[in-house]
C-alpha cells in the first residue's frame, strides 16, 4: 500500500465524502435513466473542478496543483466506488499529454482552461474493436488530420481531442472536420466513434509520447477499477452478514467465507499493483510500462471476479436492474476491454521482459 502524505490523505478523504454525499450510485442510476447526452452531470463536474480535481496533474505554472498521478488515482478510486459518471480521467490524461508535449503555446492556451474545469478533453487512440496501438492509420497531411477512432470515452461532449496518429500525438480543438457518432455501450457512459476528416491539428509529440500517455490512461482506468472492486466486495460482504438463510446468516457458511476470502486477497494484490503503477509514473521510472501492464492485468482479473461474485452471491436480486450489482458488472465489462484486456497486458509484460 502506498504511503500517503498529509495532502493526499486529505484529498482522498474529501473525494470519498463528496462521492458518498453528492454522487452515490443512485445519482448514476438517475443519470442513466435520463439518458443525458453528455453522459455526465454538468453540475457535478463543475463541483469537482471547484475542488481542484481537474487540475490535480496540471503543473502549477498553468493553474493546476501538480499533486501527481497517485493523487489523481486516489480521487478516481473514490469516484469509482460509487460509479460516478465523470470526465475527470479522460480530461486529466489529455492534460498530461499537453503538459508533456513540445508546444509551449499550446500549454499556455489550454492547460489553465482544463485546470479550471472549463472544458472536457479526451484521448482518441483505438481504431478497431480491441485495443491495439500498433494498428493506427490516422495520419497528418498538410496540417490536417484524417482518420476514425472507434471508441472514444467522453467523445460526445469533449471540446478537445488528443489524437494518436501514425507519427505521434496531435491536438484537435475545433469541430471543423470532426464528426461524432454516439455508441451505446453496456455501461451507459459516454462513448463515441469520432471521425477526423481534414481536421486542423497541432502536433504535441512523437510515438514515445503516445506510448507514455496510453500508459497513463491505462493507470487511470485501473484506479477506477480498484474503487469498483473494493465497493463490490464491501457490498457483497455486508449482504452476506445480514441475509439469513436456514436460520443463520449467509456469512456463517464456510464455502461462502472461502469465496470472499479469495476476493479479499486478490484485492490486496490489485491495490499493490495499481498504486505501484501510479507511483512509478510520478517517479518517472524506466519500468512504467511494465508496472502499468501488471496493474491492468491484475485489475481486469480482480474486478471480473468481484463483480461477478457480487451478482451471484446476491442471488435472484443480484440479477435484477433494481439492484446495483448489474451496474458494476456492466461498467466492469467496458473497463476490462478499455486500454487492453488481461491477455493483452500479460503478453505485453512478458514481451517487455524479453520473453
Amino acid at each position: 500500500m502506498a504511503v500517503l502524505n498529509d495532502e493526499q490523505v486529505m484529498l482522498r478523504d474529501m473525494a470519498r465524502e463528496w462521492a458518498d454525499n453528492e454522487s452515490p450510485v443512485g445519482a448514476f442510476r438517475k443519470l442513466r435513466d435520463a439518458a443525458v447526452p453528455a453522459g455526465y452531470d454538468a453540475d457535478a463536474w463543475r463541483a469537482q473542478a471547484e475542488m481542484g480535481w481537474a487540475g490535480v496533474v496540471v503543473p502549477e505554472a498553468y493553474g493546476g496543483s501538480e499533486f501527481g498521478f497517485l493523487s489523481l488515482g486516489l480521487v478516481l478510486e473514490q469516484l469509482g466506488r460509487n460509479l460516478a459518471a465523470t470526465p475527470l480521467a479522460s480530461t486529466a490524461v489529455a492534460a498530461m499529454a499537453i503538459a508533456l508535449g513540445d508546444d509551449e503555446a499550446v500549454k499556455q492556451q489550454w492547460l489553465p482552461k482544463i485546470a479550471a474545469g472549463e472544458m472536457v478533453a479526451t484521448l482518441a487512440v483505438d481504431e478497431g474493436p480491441v485495443h491495439n496501438p500498433a494498428k493506427i492509420a490516422t495520419s497528418m497531411s498538410g496540417g490536417k488530420l484524417s482518420g476514425t477512432k472507434a471508441f472514444v470515452a467522453e467523445g460526445d461532449s469533449a471540446a478537445l481531442f488528443i489524437v494518436a496518429a501514425t507519427d505521434g500525438l496531435y491536438l484537435v480543438a475545433d469541430d471543423k472536420g470532426v464528426t461524432r457518432s454516439t455508441r451505446h455501450m453496456a455501461d451507459a457512459r459516454s462513448h463515441a466513434e469520432v471521425t477526423f476528416a481534414g481536421a486542423p491539428a497541432t502536433r504535441l509529440g512523437g510515438p514515445d509520447l503516445t506510448a507514455n500517455i496510453i500508459d497513463r490512461a491505462t493507470a487511470a482506468a485501473c484506479a477506477e477499477m480498484l474503487g469498483m472492486a473494493l465497493q463490490a466486495f464491501d457490498t457483497t460482504n455486508d449482504y452476506l452478514k445480514t441475509r439469513v438463510q436456514f436460520g443463520q446468516p449467509l456469512a456463517s457458511f464456510q464455502a461462502l467465507q472461502h469465496r470472499m476470502a479469495k476476493i479479499f486477497t486478490e484485492l490486496e494484490l490489485m491495490r499493490s499493483a495499481v498504486e505501484g503503477a501510479l507511483e512509478a509514473i510520478d517517479a518517472g521510472r524506466s519500468d512504467v510500462d511494465q508496472a502499468v501492464s501488471l496493474a491492468k492485468a491484475l485489475a481486469n482479473d480482480t474486478l471480473h471476479l468481484a463483480s461477478r461474485e457480487m451478482v451471484q452471491l446476491h442471488g435472484g436480486i443480484g440479477m435484477t436492474d433494481e439492484h446495483d450489482a448489474g451496474l458494476y458488472l456492466k461498467r466492469a465489462a467496458v473497463l476490462q476491454a478499455m486500454w487492453g484486456n488481461a491477455a493483452y497486458h500479460r503478453e505485453r509484460f512478458a514481451r517487455l521482459n524479453g520473453y
